[in-house]
């Protein structure tokens, strides 16, 4: 028996040198594959059952997120608000539209808005298809009367006929606004951002992608900013939003003169959309204006952080150029009012911690397609 003992232990050292070696390659190999996966550090694609992505479609859908004919004086398209160099933001603190007309809120990013619960900065649409309808009926943004001056302009030109048979199995006649969302929903799912240094530290494992100070900043998010609770990472993806709303102390003075009076008019049972406001002061109600629910007053989606550096100005109306701005109202526990969220308090942060805090954000810069 000691003798078999010692014959087992002779032969299992080899082998599980072996079978580390093993591990490890696999492991490299693994690590090679992710590194080269532009999906890397995002969860799987969900699609809609009633819109399945095709190369044709999402090609209709790119022609028609770029089309200015969709709007009332043919100056505005989708891109308008969605510059694919400023990872489809605009840069401007507050999104423009048609006659150089200004709306109330910061155009968000559409970049991995296919990852979203909801969409709009109030959560007001549950899907990309539904996004897609509201800013073509928006007097400041397309301005158009009706969705149907859109598929009259479509089922007038010849190539869009075909691309829409071809796509749909539909005759020009047959159009309608529903298969122009769903087109244009289709190519925005492919509006993907993974793969960033931070991806490929995290995910793909290698260490060496990120500095030291970008390592601490990391280190802060996750602990001391206080940032994870909002801007989510998982064990095995990072969209760096959980889709929910919060009153973050932003924008929120604007409603302090009409607020006790608002709240009292909402307690009588009084409809909220009939009290008067003024469209920046609407606007700042955030989640509000969808839910009539008063604890929702002054709240906003979480954003994705993902390619923030490219998408300053920063906030829903746009007031922070920086991100160091952006820390800077974090650190300091925001602007105080009675419905801001428990989760925003000083941080306290020191300036290192700062630095390597922006550091950090932005290594969340995926590269950008040709």
């Amino acid at each position: 028996m000691l003798s078999s003992r010692r014959s087992e232990t002779q032969v299992s050292a080899p082998r599980r040198q072996l079978c580390d070696f093993l591990t490890l390659l696999v492991g490299l190999m693994l690590s090679g594959a992710a590194v080269a996966d532009q999906h890397l550090g995002l969860p799987p694609l969900t699609v809609p059952i009633d819109n399945p992505q095709t190369d044709e479609k999402i090609a209709l859908g790119k022609h028609l997120f770029n089309d200015k004919r969709f709007s009332a004086d043919g100056s505005v398209s989708c891109a308008s608000c969605h510059h694919a160099d400023k990872a489809f933001t605009d840069g401007q603190p507050l999104a423009q539209g048609l006659n150089g007309q200004t709306g109330t809120r910061n155009a968000p990013t559409v970049m991995n808005a296919a990852f979203f619960d909801t969409l709009f900065l109030d959560g007001r649409a549950n899907s990309l298809e539904a996004q897609a309808l509201g800013p073509f009926t928006n007097p400041i943004e397309h301005g158009l009367n009706n969705h149907q001056a859109i598929v009259d302009t479509i089922q007038k030109d010849a190539q869009y006929g075909q691309q829409f048979q071809k796509v749909f199995a539909i005759q020009p006649q047959q159009i309608t606004i529903n298969h122009v969302t769903k087109a244009i929903a289709s190519y925005e799912r492919t509006l993907i951002a993974g793969n960033s240094p931070f991806d490929r530290y995290l995910f793909g494992r290698d260490y060496s992608v990120l500095s030291q100070s970008t390592e601490r900043g990391l280190g802060i998010f996750k602990r001391k900013g206080n940032c994870l609770v909002c801007h989510e990472i998982s064990w095995n993806n990072a969209l760096f939003t959980d889709n929910r709303f919060y009153n973050v102390g932003v924008g929120f003075k604007r409603l302090t003169p009409v607020l006790d009076a608002l709240i009292a008019a909402v307690n009588l049972g009084k409809n909220p959309d009939d009290f008067p406001l003024t469209d920046a002061q609407r606007s700042e109600l955030g989640r509000f204006n969808v839910t009539k629910v008063l604890t929702d007053v002054g709240k906003f989606k979480t954003p994705t952080l993902r390619n923030i550096a490219l998408t300053a100005p920063y906030m829903h109306d746009g007031s922070m150029k920086t991100l160091e701005e952006v820390i800077e109202h974090y650190d300091k526990g925001g602007d105080k009012n009675r419905f801001i969220d428990t989760e925003i308090f000083p941080l306290h942060l020191t300036q290192q911690e700062k630095a390597d805090l922006v550091a950090f954000m932005k290594s969340l810069t995926s590269q950008q397609e040709p």
